[in-house]
This record gives C-alpha cells, structure tokens and sequence, in this order.
C-alpha cells in the first residue's frame, strides 16, 4: 500500500493553522502595532492637560498636602503616588497612569494621562511574552508556523504549485527579506 504523504500533509497544514488561529491574530494586530512605536505608543494614548499651579500656600513649603489640594482641583488625588523637585523651578508629580510637571517660576504644568488603548494593550501584552507558561505556548506555535510554512509548499500541484509558479514566489518571498536586510545592514 502507497504511504499517502499529501493527506497527511494537509491535515497537518489544516489542524495547525486551526488550533493557532488565535495567535496568528494576536502576533498579526501586535506585530503591525509595535512596528510603528517610532508614529505612537501602541499600547496606551496619552492624553495631555495644561494645568496652572496656584498654590494657596504661596511662598510656604510645598509639600504633600499642598500637592494633594492641588490634584483636589483636577480631581486626581485618589492617583497620588510621590512628587519631588527635579529643579528649584520644577515640581514633578507622579500619579498613577501618570504625572504633572509645573514650572514653578511661572506656574504653567502639563497633566500628562496615560489610558490603556483597548485590545492592542493586551495583545502586545501577549506579544511581550509575559509568563514562562505563554514562553512554552508561544514556541509551539513558532515551531507550528515553521510547519505550516512547510507543509503549505506542498498543498497545490501542478502549474501553480511548489514546481512552478509557487517556486516563483516561494524565491520572491524569501529573496525580499534578504535584500531588505543586506539594504539595512550595508
């Protein structure tokens, strides 16, 4: 009896690419995402707030009850975590998911908010390889998508098959990233 090596091609090709469907969205979404961190933060917006420092203690120490009644005005004391002065004229706030920075000379400050974008912030969560369980998880699906690769060579035959026409850009797709890499490295 003929060992039928193209049913069991396929079926390795079909299983695999079912059982990774989730992590080939995840590593997709992330993949696009992180590949433009130089446009944007993939993973949170920041939002930016003008804020004036007019301390009721004016000329008095500053210290964290007089930098909690001015967080009271824009409503982020429950978010205080510390504040020091980088400077004699800067006071540097941090809260959480985020910090103001003042210019005590002149009492102009930036609110800067940091908000988790909705669905990118845990992929690239995932993509970041949080846990040593998603490490095991995520190089089986590595080594499936060496499989799939593989084993999708050969599901065509004939004209447009790995012989022909898939050989043609099967070369294309693997002389591109090689040129693009010399390019980057010459």
């Amino acid at each position: 009896m003929k060992y039928n090596w193209r049913k069991w091609n396929r079926i390795l090709h079909r299983d695999a690419g079912y059982f990774f469907f989730g992590m080939t969205l995840i590593y997709a979404i992330s993949g696009i995402a992180l590949n433009h961190t130089d446009n944007w933060n993939p993973s949170y917006s920041v939002v930016n707030k003008s804020v004036i420092w007019d301390s009721p203690n004016s000329g008095a120490p500053i210290n964290k009850e007089v930098v909690l009644s001015f967080l009271d005005v824009y409503g982020e004391r429950k978010n205080y975590k510390k504040h020091y002065f980088p400077d004699s004229t800067r006071l540097k706030i941090f809260l959480k998911n985020g910090n103001v920075d003042i210019d005590l000379s002149n009492g102009n400050g930036v609110l800067e908010k940091l908000n988790r974008r909705p669905v990118l912030y845990h992929v690239n969560f995932l993509h970041y390889n949080p846990k040593r369980i998603w490490t095991w998880f995520s190089d089986s699906f590595c080594l499936a998508l060496i499989l799939i690769a593989v084993t999708g060579l050969f599901i065509v035959r004939g004209k447009n098959g790995i012989t022909r026409r898939g050989a043609v850009l099967t070369g294309l797709g693997i002389a591109i990233p090689l040129i693009l890499l010399l390019a980057f490295l010459g």
